[in-house]
């Protein structure tokens, strides 16, 4: 798992706290703060997800690039044994 997808967790989680608590002690800065801390985690969060996916694509991608040369190796080998 990425670090922004960990830290924005965690961001996302203190504003709501923060948000949570302006709304219980009536402090709209609170609020206001705690939403846009939880903005801030959300699309920290979301861009440690979109560096995930690339990661896992290009290593899914490579993966398979090396099943490809390994079955050619495969049928060179059998077609010389032939």
């Amino acid at each position: 798992m990425d670090k922004d997808r960990v830290e924005g967790k965690v961001k996302d989680i203190a504003g709501r706290a923060q948000r949570q608590v302006g709304e219980w002690i009536g402090d709209e800065e609170a609020q206001v703060k705690g939403a846009a801390k939880q903005v801030e985690g959300k699309v920290q969060n979301a861009w440690g997800k979109a560096k995930d996916a690339v990661k896992k694509s290009s290593t899914s991608e490579a993966d398979k690039d090396q099943a490809d040369r390994e079955e050619a190796e495969r049928r060179r080998n059998r077609a010389a044994n032939e």
